[in-house]
């Protein structure tokens, strides 16, 4: 079965995706802000099937505000209307989506030494919390 996306699906995904990883950077902003964020990319460019293709490019246009909270007005709903996109579409890409995203913030959170910070581990479980609740 062939899926098919329109623009504005991919930009949804595209937005959710990488902007969990610009929200990661922005927790980690205590260490190395370019580390947390490259090892997050490479984990969404490693991604497979649908979501593979559709992440290998970040967001073109997409304004994220000057704050982490307007990042995460932004970031947070488009990972539950990510997750809904595709559990109707195609279930086992919402899957695949929730499992790149999730491997994503784990490397992001990684860079440090030893656990993530408090503020690390707390925007995980805030996207994580996202990403569940559709």
């Amino acid at each position: 079965m062939s899926i098919t996306l329109t623009d504005q699906d991919k930009l949804t995904l595209r937005t959710a995706a990488w902007g969990a990883v610009s929200l990661m950077s922005a927790a980690g902003a205590a260490g190395s802000t370019h580390k947390v964020a490259t090892h997050g990319s490479i984990a969404l460019t490693s991604s497979t099937g649908l979501v593979g293709h559709v992440l290998t490019k970040a967001p073109k246009g997409v304004k994220y505000g000057k704050s982490v909270a307007e990042l995460a007005d932004q970031v947070l709903p488009a990972l539950t209307a990510a997750m809904s996109l595709l559990k109707k579409q195609a279930p086992a890409e919402a899957d695949n989506f929730r499992s790149t995203v999730i491997v994503a913030i784990e490397a992001a959170a990684r860079t440090h030494q030893g656990e993530p910070s408090p503020t690390m581990a707390e925007m995980a479980r805030k996207i994580t919390e996202a990403l569940d609740a559709a």
